[in-house]
């Protein structure tokens, strides 16, 4: 019985603690603590690795791998040394593995050249640090932090601490040239195996292509209520702070109270409205005047305190007043995060009347908690069908507070697939009932996105991208959660979208490119000069490698010199390789994948001597 349990926690990657739970305390054998299982599974494991070890099982060939998965079933990414040779093996599993939908994203995670190799080959020389040691006290800006071992192992870090201008210095009798505003770690106080700025990459340009959907989306719609009566209402005096008045039972707190106005105010007349005066904690706020939308608001990550001052519609008699804040939107992270508010916290005021300025905050406000969709759990399957839904005609566009749904079916093959919520404001998207998560495409990002230039002091503007963007646009759908017919689509909107301009879309691999620095320090040739084989470094391949079922079907940019730009776009610079797209075109064009050598004798010749230089490159795939 023993035997079979260790089988089931092996198999089953049961912790071995799991032996002492009270479902195993009730079955009927002889009792086992967890560290004797412990040593049972280690036996088995040792013996394994010893058969696998034999040399007479030469035809069998292994691969050691560390993988992390997301669930039972799908693999998230896998790690493996930095060796060329591992590249084929990798490549034929992705490929075994991406028709069946295991990779998470489709497997762009799949395979992560793990940097956590270098520290470890720091690690292994068992270093006793000492003080660092400058190379020259009279050159400015560079250092070399030393740390040896009592054994006379070395390990050291060149640092160029100019943001401009390249170094080129001598350490341990050997020439070493550093970029600006970057670290060369040498583990074994020789020879490079990283540089911070010269770090390789390839990245990818997606394509989203809309998704045919026999007979299109129809839409239904179901109007929020802007009312606090109810049976979780209630009333007091006074305005609540919403995180201590909600519970974390919703992100959503209404504020409501009646204000009258006297027939004789002289904006009745005069057509000048009062003005409504709201200071709120964030993150949202938005106002509602007998049941019309007044305004909308929002705080910032800088200051999430937001404040509602506008003109406001009033008439003679009972005016109802409905305050929706929303606490969602902004970070809820940081230091002393339980002294942090949201709410509405006041004053509250209404100018403009005959009085002057009236004061709301301190009369009796009624209260709460979340929406009637929520408790209805419109966005689930069965509570969809618990109200009746607008339909055709009757379903408004950019109308605040209201649940749209519709139905589709899955479209057929094992494609990524996603939503575009381009179209809508601020909300909430479901479906089947499970939530794709929260979607603000009305919000767009401020600032500059001019060159990137990471060299010197970082700051949160620096390197900036997507300026006047959404934060996020296309929302990933599970092909795991579709059914093969009548897929529930369910949106909540709070300030007013178009519903009809969601799509669903596919994600295709439109081209891919890599940046390789000449002379990129990588762990090949790092080992290759530690061990003696080769002398000079050896040189660094752009790798290039389309999605599954994709070739490359033209090279849409190359320039092996000092190109500008990002993916996508790409432009020469005034140093360019005029034979730059030739060894693509003949050793990628019609590929799913390649390699190419990044030295000048590749590309024609050294275009620019003296200067540092690097490839750009752009593929298209198909």
């Amino acid at each position: 019985m023993k035997e079979i349990l260790v089988i089931i926690i092996m198999v089953h990657e049961h912790p071995f603690g799991i032996i002492e739970d009270e479902v195993y305390a009730n079955l009927k054998f002889q009792k086992v603590s967890h560290q004797t299982i412990r040593c049972d599974c280690l036996t088995i494991y040792k013996a394994e690795k010893k058969i696998i070890k034999e040399t007479s099982n030469k035809s069998l060939e292994f691969l050691k791998v560390h993988a992390q998965g997301l669930g039972n079933e799908n693999i998230f990414s896998i790690f493996v040394e930095n060796a060329s040779n591992n590249d084929l093996c990798l490549r034929i599993l992705k490929e075994n593995l991406s028709p069946s939908g295991k990779l998470i994203l489709d497997g762009p995670l799949f395979h992560v050249r793990c940097y956590a190799q270098i520290l470890n080959l720091l690690v292994q020389v068992e270093l006793d640090k000492i003080a660092p040691t400058l190379i020259r006290e009279t050159i400015t800006n560079v250092q070399a932090h030393v740390f040896k071992s009592k054994s006379g192992a070395c390990a050291a870090f060149l640092a160029n601490y100019n943001p401009q201008s390249y170094a080129t210095v001598t350490f341990g009798n050997q020439h070493y040239n550093l970029p600006p505003w970057s670290i060369s770690i040498l583990p074994n106080c020789r020879h490079t195996v990283y540089n911070t700025a010269r770090v390789g990459s390839q990245s990818t340009q997606m394509k989203m292509t809309r998704v045919p959907i026999h007979g299109g989306l129809s839409w239904k719609a179901y109007n929020e209520e802007t009312t606090t009566t109810g049976d979780s209402s209630f009333t007091v005096t006074g305005l609540l702070e919403q995180i201590n008045a909600t519970r974390d039972l919703s992100d959503y707190l209404w504020y409501s109270t009646d204000v009258v106005i006297n027939p004789n105010e002289g904006f009745l007349r005069n057509g000048k409205n009062p003005v409504l005066t709201v200071l709120s904690a964030g993150h949202a706020l938005h106002v509602f005047i007998n049941n019309q939308l007044s305004g909308t608001v929002y705080g910032s990550l800088e200051s999430p305190k937001l404040t509602f001052s506008e003109s406001v519609r009033l008439r003679a008699g009972v005016n109802k007043i409905s305050l929706l804040s929303v606490a969602v939107g902004l970070p809820n992270v940081g230091p002393h995060f339980e002294r942090w508010n949201a709410g509405v916290l006041g004053p509250i005021t209404l100018s403009g009347l005959n009085e002057g300025k009236r004061d709301l905050t301190w009369q009796k406000w009624s209260y709460k908690v979340g929406l009637k969709g929520e408790a209805l759990n419109l966005h689930s399957l069965s509570g969809s069908s618990s109200v009746e839904w607008l339909q055709g005609y009757l379903v408004s566009r950019r109308q605040p507070l209201t649940w749209y749904k519709t139905t589709f079916d899955a479209p057929a093959g094992v494609a990524p697939l996603a939503l575009d919520m381009a179209s809508m404001g601020k909300g909430q998207v479901w479906i089947n009932g499970q939530s794709l998560g929260r979607y603000w495409p009305a919000y767009k990002a401020s600032g500059s996105c001019g060159y990137c230039n990471y060299a010197g002091t970082y700051n949160e503007k620096k390197c900036a991208s997507n300026c006047g963007e959404a934060s996020q646009r296309w929302y990933h759908v599970p092909h795991s959660w579709l059914k093969p017919t009548g897929n529930l689509l369910v949106l909540f909107e709070e300030v007013g979208g178009d519903p009809n301009g969601v799509f669903l879309v596919r994600r295709d691999i439109d081209s891919v490119c890599a940046d390789i620095y000449e002379w990129q320090p990588n762990l090949v040739s790092y080992e290759m000069q530690s061990s003696g084989k080769v002398r000079s470094p050896v040189r660094p391949k752009a790798h290039l490698s389309c999605g599954p079922g994709q070739k490359i079907s033209s090279i849409k940019f190359a320039s092996f010199g000092t190109p500008v730009g990002s993916c996508g776009n790409y432009r020469e610079g005034s140093c360019h390789a005029h034979k730059s797209y030739d060894a693509f075109q003949k050793n990628c064009v019609g590929q799913s994948w390649c390699t190419v050598t990044v030295s000048p004798e590749i590309f024609g010749g050294d275009p620019c001597p003296n200067v540092m230089k690097k490839l750009s490159v752009e593929a298209i795939c198909t």
